[in-house]
């Protein structure tokens, strides 16, 4: 979790307030965030209870949680399937013939599934599994390009209590076998090909160095896009529409323990192999399902676009899992948001009517670059809810996507982890925003910022975030590693210590500052590295930047910056200087860096996170870690 002594130094101030609107709050299923958190509060178990309510289970709990510290069990007793209350729970109404999933690929081309059709695929994809003799409890590896087989298969294997482990298709061979040694995959399902800015990646040959050292792969299915493709060699290797033809388009979905696990998601360790973060079928089904409907506020009619990829928790959450639940029209795209050209998400926002938009702070302060042109070419009155996701999205940024949506839109700044499962942290529709804070705790979920002995801090202290009530979604263990899950709830007494630094303003608003590994001491004071970030990115000229603490003789650590541009900005000395103000003025002179770096990119995971250790470990010639996330 990387040092945990002190406090962090908050600089940072937003006095900025944005209302709701009167027509955003009379929609919002929560009107009132206060008198509804109380109520969640003061009794959680009764929340949970009453959310559970909503979705279906084949047998009851005897009893809502059992925690024996730091390991919980959700909904004890009961059995259901998260598959069946995705689609078996739509088509059994007017919904199965609703459009379920609208796809767009790379060059424009579209697939659309209703709920009905979704359903018939999903049930041919187990039967095929059973027909290879998958039971309960076996792990299957999805390495598929963002395309529609990619959900079909995770819903699929859900369905018959099989694990799916999903590992996102720009990963190399050795980190794609390494995570399917250590699930012990008996099927792998991959595509020939994938696209990206118009180049065609091979992802079969990545697939076959892969196995060739995992003993445990039985199968490999491949989905196959491009026509010239080489033959694939039988038995072991099956073309997925060969395999699902053959099928019946029902089957049962299998009543599974609450506590039967759903999912493996590695997510990648500072330094080490990557955490298998395991989450089960009951519980997480509750946080997401709720979630996605409270924050969202998403109702019968809407188009929600998620723009993340299934091969991260984002895309499992909030394209899969969570909306599906809620009968939602979930459309997703293939390819990036600049390709052909910078208007990619905005003309999809208006071809398609979508009207809740969820996306990161990366992928805006990228479409920032480009100005304000490309936003105003296209009709976004569509967008009623956006949000954003993976990293904090400073004052800045979260201006310009505000602006350029239309200015009324409310910004859903979300906080969490895979760990998490489920979003933590988030405004609701009817709460006032802060430009740049994520607000306060979800419902039924207790934050807090603490310093290292888990004591709270007063408002506007720089500490550590925790959680300090366990949560439905929550992740159950790292998958055969129980000593690493255990970690995150002992670093800190009696909570789960996210590894972030934050603090709680006045109002109870929590602003994060980055991660406690990333946390810059500066002649005694300790400095978020997401703080001077925005400063930077207040500046006109500036698209992104990222900061590192490099040892300095006196100081202990100085900053320096690394900034991209702005299109049209060129790089000089009186730039630089102007920089430098613009962090003096904004968080005054400890937090101004030593050094400005301009770059053309930033090392990011391909979730678009940035990596700062990378930064750091090339600026002072050390071994960056594990690099498997790493996009570039």
């Amino acid at each position: 979790m990387g040092p945990m002594e002190e406090k962090v130094e908050s600089l940072f101030r937003v006095d900025r307030v944005v209302q709701p609107t009167a027509e955003t709050k009379a929609a919002a299923y929560i009107q009132d965030y206060e008198a509804a958190y109380k109520k969640s509060i003061a009794d959680p178990e009764a929340f949970w209870s009453t959310v559970a309510k909503e979705l279906e289970w084949f047998t009851p709990w005897q009893r809502v949680l059992e925690w024996n510290y730091p390991w919980a069990k959700w909904f004890v007793g009961a059995t259901c399937n998260i598959s069946y209350n995705c689609l078996d729970r739509q088509v059994k109404t007017w919904r199965k013939n609703k459009v379920a999933v609208i796809w767009v690929g790379e060059q424009g081309e579209e697939r659309i599934f209703t709920y009905g059709e979704l359903f018939r695929q999903v049930c041919r994809c187990a039967n095929a599994l059973k027909a290879l003799g998958l039971r309960k409890g076996d792990r299957v590896t999805i390495y598929l390009p963002k395309i529609p087989e990619q959900i079909v298969a995770m819903l699929a294997c859900a369905r018959l209590g099989v694990i799916h482990s999903v590992v996102y298709s720009g990963f190399s061979a050795p980190a794609l076998e390494s995570r399917i040694q250590d699930a012990e995959s008996r099927v792998v399902i991959t595509a020939d090909v994938g696209y990206d800015r118009g180049k065609v990646i091979n992802l079969k040959s990545v697939v076959d160095q892969a196995v060739a050292n995992c003993r445990s792969v039985e199968r490999v299915v491949v989905v196959r896009r491009e026509p010239s493709s080489p033959a694939l060699s039988a038995p072991k290797e099956l073309d997925w529409h060969d395999w699902l033809d053959k099928e019946k388009a029902v089957c049962a979905a299998e009543p599974l323990d609450a506590e039967a696990p759903l999912y493996i998601l590695y997510t990648s360790g500072t330094t080490g192999k990557p955490k298998g973060v395991v989450h089960v079928h009951g519980g997480y089904m509750v946080g997401t399902y709720i979630t996605t409907k409270y924050v969202f506020d998403l109702k019968e009619e809407d188009v929600y676009f998620c723009v993340a990829d299934p091969g991260w928790v984002t895309g499992h959450s909030y394209i899969v899992y969570g909306p599906l639940l809620n009968g939602a029209t979930i459309l997703t795209a293939e390819g990036k948001p600049d390709y052909p050209n910078p208007g990619r998400w905005w003309h999809l926002i208006e071809r398609y009517g979508v009207s809740i938009f969820y996306t990161t702070p990366t992928g805006i302060r990228l479409l920032m670059r480009y100005g304000e042109e490309w936003p105003k070419k296209y009709d976004l009155s569509t967008l009623r809810v956006l949000g954003t996701v993976g990293e904090p999205i400073n004052p800045e940024a979260w201006e310009w996507y505000h602006r350029v949506t239309g200015g009324t839109k409310p910004i859903m700044d979300t906080w969490w982890q895979t760990e998490t499962g489920m979003i933590m942290v988030t405004p609701l529709p009817c709460v006032p925003l802060k430009p740049g804070s994520a607000t306060r705790p979800f419902l039924g979920v207790e934050a807090d910022v603490v310093d290292r002995a888990g004591k709270s801090l007063p408002a506007n202290a720089g500490g550590f975030a925790v959680i300090t009530k366990p949560w439905p979604a929550m992740m159950r263990t790292i998958y055969k590693d129980p000593d690493r899950y255990q970690v995150y709830w002992n670093t800190i007494p009696n909570c789960y210590t996210a590894g972030d630094v934050c603090r709680k303003d006045e109002d109870g608003y929590l602003w994060f500052m980055g991660r406690a590994d990333d946390v810059i001491k500066v002649a005694g004071n300790r400095i978020g590295t997401a703080e001077v970030e925005s400063a930077l990115v207040s500046h006109p000229a500036v698209a992104e930047a990222a900061v590192i603490g490099k040892p300095h003789k006196t100081a202990g650590e100085a900053i320096k910056a690394f900034v991209i541009l702005k299109q049209g900005q060129q790089e000089s000395q009186d730039l630089i200087k102007s920089m430098k103000d613009q962090v003096l003025k904004e968080l005054g002179k400890i937090a101004v860096p030593q050094e400005i770096e301009v770059v053309s990119s930033l090392p990011k995971t391909r979730s678009g996170k940035i990596m700062r250790r990378v930064l750091k470990a090339k600026e002072l010639g050390q071994d960056p870690g594990d690099i498997s996330t790493l996009e570039e």
